[in-house]
């Protein structure tokens, strides 16, 4: 949620932001917020003086009253006031609720180093490790080839659940597993505290975390309850300190969540639409940094890389790329890309998505920090996906198959698959 304090006050900071995301639209909303603040801080007032104009009638009746004097004129004009302070009242609850809805719309400032472009075609590369290897033979889509290896079947879930979602069975399963706990183990090792969040959110909770399209676009709700499918663990792990002040010793709070994901999204039709990459429910272990706001750009460097290292040691390609002006969601200051390199696909990508929130996040949920007895601002947050399983199983499908139609499983998996080195037909 924007900062009321800035739209009255440095309007002109953030107008100039959003010239930079190219959204005249958001532009637009920033001055109908500003109007409406304008409206409400004049109510207030205008509310003010009613009540020290009320409590003055009543003095000028009581002495009117004592003194015997005619007091029905006076009394007339204090019985109008009520019903003035009544719709003054109404129309500021009115504003209030509005003047939110648009604060929660406007964007977060971005950061000076996030690159201006009009949409993810101009996205920047920062770097890139590992070296795509180019393949003899022809390759296999990933879902043809789990298939063909007996590994997951994507026609009994479509017939059973629909189109975005499968079964895993045998290896790939294991994989899944492994995958989960290969994560998990280097995310603790690193001192990151392991969290298993509730599955659902209420709608209170999740537009302290979330573009509030997202409800339409993006989650599944509980039909007849004010609850959702979480579409990642960053949501609830967000959600886990609102409305609360963290001791300023405690920071950083760095967590390191697991669970299922649900979300609405399914990828276009093209290559590869009957598989892994995109879909509606998948498993992903997540970062997540509650921080002073001096050292937030600090640990998004240092989520960044925790994914680098681990999928350097899955032996997988990528790049880094910093997200740019016209590719950046409301939330994040900045953003970086993990991409992963899919051998059939000739192309990188995205796998991990790396954010600083900033006090975006924290103003929303209401968390702050500070010592016992003294100010209390708000804290900053940070999110980067670990690993998600699937599109991580992807790449190891399309760079690890082999000629007679195995794939190799990452020597970093193979202690948690019972030390099996490949994935053969079953």
């Amino acid at each position: 949620m924007q900062d009321i304090k800035l739209v009255r006050e440095n309007p002109e900071i953030l107008k100039k932001d959003l010239e930079r995301r190219r959204d005249p639209e958001k532009i637009k909303l920033l001055e109908e917020v500003r109007k409406k603040d304008s409206e409400y801080r004049e109510l207030l007032q205008e509310t003010q003086k009613l009540r020290q104009k009320r409590n003055e009638i009543s003095q000028e009746i009581s002495k009117a009253k004592k003194e015997g004097k005619d007091a029905s004129k006076i009394m007339q004009e204090a019985k109008e006031i009520p019903d003035k302070i009544k719709k003054a009242e109404e129309r500021q609850e009115q504003l209030k609720k509005e003047i939110e809805a648009g604060l929660k719309r406007i964007p977060n400032i971005m950061h000076e180093s996030v690159p201006y472009g009009k949409d993810d075609s101009e996205n920047v590369q920062i770097r890139t490790w590992g070296k795509p290897e180019k393949k003899n033979f022809e390759l296999v889509s990933h879902g043809e080839l789990a298939e063909k290896l007996g590994v997951a079947d994507f026609k009994k879930a479509a017939e059973v659940s629909g189109a975005g979602f499968y079964y895993l069975t045998g290896d790939l399963a294991l994989m899944n597993q492994a995958l989960v706990s290969f994560a998990i183990d280097s995310m603790v090792k690193k001192g990151y505290k392991l969290i298993i969040p509730p599955l659902m959110l209420n709608r209170e909770a999740y537009e302290g975390c979330v573009d509030l399209s997202d409800f339409e676009n993006v989650m599944y709700k509980i039909e007849g309850q004010d609850m959702y499918l979480i579409a990642t663990a960053e949501h609830p792990i967000a959600a886990m300190h609102m409305n609360e002040v963290i001791n300023e010793k405690d920071l950083p709070l760095k967590y390191v969540g697991f669970s299922p994901c649900f979300r609405k999204e399914i990828g276009s039709h093209g290559v590869d639409t009957r598989g892994l990459f995109r879909v509606h429910q998948f498993w992903k272990v997540e970062q997540f940094i509650y921080c002073k706001p001096e050292d937030s750009w600090k640990y998004h460097e240092e989520l960044i890389k925790n994914s680098e290292e681990m999928f350097q040691e899955l032996e997988i390609p990528y790049r880094i790329v910093n997200i740019c002006t016209g590719d950046l969601g409301i939330i994040a200051a900045k953003k970086y890309d993990l991409e992963l390199w899919m051998s059939r696909q000739d192309a990188y990508k995205e796998a991990c998505s790396c954010s600083n929130c900033t006090d975006y996040q924290a103003r929303r949920l209401n968390i702050k920090y500070g010592k016992e007895g003294g100010e209390k601002q708000l804290v900053h947050t940070l999110n980067n996906t670990a690993i998600a399983t699937s599109r991580a199983m992807v790449a190891i499908l399309e760079n690890n198959q082999q000629k007679d139609g195995s794939v190799l499983i990452p020597k970093a998996l193979q202690k948690y698959m019972g030390r099996k080195k490949t994935i053969k037909p079953q």
